[in-house]
């Protein structure tokens, strides 16, 4: 995600990163292109003007679709950081709790400690197309943990049995009842909700019909766009042509990159920055800043 001073707007007016000019600019220029064909056509050949009155009825309707489609992506984006933020909110939870009920067995709070922000690690990496990563810091676990979570068939599932095996472990030496764990475990169920929640929105996409109904539809708006334009502005269609179709075409495509807010992309939520945070916050509550676990192997960080 790109950090910007929403107050300072012309900073930022003529930025390229993240503004969708890269993605658009090939179709758009389609557009030009073949509206300075229609032109050149109109004046040396046939008369090919249409009215316009249609073609505007036409892109009232095309707005609209384009608003409903702008809508439905951010709703999804927004979806996703309220989720995450569920995820920031009950790491820091369980990691609070269990540094009090667990602090006569400081070994397991700092296992829980550990394996919670790599689980925030591990589903981010999940969500980026199935990538099997336990984050930067995973070398603090140990090595035949690690591996077997890795080779698990779904990565933040395995690395939460291990944080529920921990509070069963502190169970049954006694050093918190079966209510207290039962109330821990409780986060880690939250983060199994959280996790499918976001696996929703990754995996199901807008309603292919509506999106290639309304790619087509763009499409026809643009293209016969100069033959409504062309009785009116002559030579100026070109310059109509690009900013109409530089507009609609960016607002498709800023739909397209928000609907699915777990990537890469300029746009998408900085999960590297969430994950760093939360294991930040975490950490701190350890007092032992990057301490491996006991029986972990000494290693650089990767």
């Amino acid at each position: 995600m790109i950090n910007y001073d929403p107050h300072r707007w012309w900073d930022h007016l003529l930025d390229i990163k993240g503004s969708m000019v890269r993605e658009i600019m090939p179709p758009v220029m389609v557009c030009v292109v073949w509206s300075a064909g229609v032109v050149v056509f109109d004046k040396r050949v046939f008369h090919v003007g249409i009215p316009a009155t249609v073609h505007s009825l036409v892109g009232l309707a095309l707005g609209l679709l384009l608003v409903f489609r702008t809508n439905a992506s951010y709703d999804r984006f927004w979806e996703g950081r309220k989720l995450w933020g569920g995820i920031v909110n009950e790491t820091r939870n369980l990691a609070r709790a269990s540094s009090v009920l667990l602090r006569e067995a400081p070994d397991l709070h700092l296992r829980i400690v550990h394996w919670s922000m790599t689980w925030a690690w591990a589903s981010m990496f999940w969500l980026r197309g199935g990538k099997r990563n336990l984050g930067p810091n995973c070398h603090v676990l140990p090595e035949d943990e690690r591996n077997a979570v890795l080779d698990a068939q779904h990565v933040p599932l395995a690395v939460a049995v291990r944080i529920s095996r921990d509070l069963d472990e502190a169970r049954r030496r006694g050093v918190i009842s079966d209510y207290q764990q039962m109330t821990l475990d409780q986060n880690v169920q939250l983060l199994i909700d959280y996790i499918g929640a976001c696996e929703r929105i990754h995996k199901t996409p807008l309603p292919f019909a509506y999106v290639v109904h309304l790619r087509r539809a763009l499409i026809l708006y643009c293209f016969s766009l100069p033959f409504a334009l062309i009785d009116t502005f002559h030579w100026a269609t070109l310059g109509l042509v690009f900013v109409l179709a530089y507009t609609f075409f960016g607002i498709e495509e800023i739909g397209v990159e928000i609907e699915d807010p777990f990537g890469e992309d300029d746009n998408d939520l900085p999960l590297e920055t969430i994950c760093s945070n939360i294991e930040k916050n975490l950490l701190a509550l350890t007092g032992k800043g990057g301490t491996a676990m006991p029986g972990a192997p000494e290693a650089e960080a990767p």
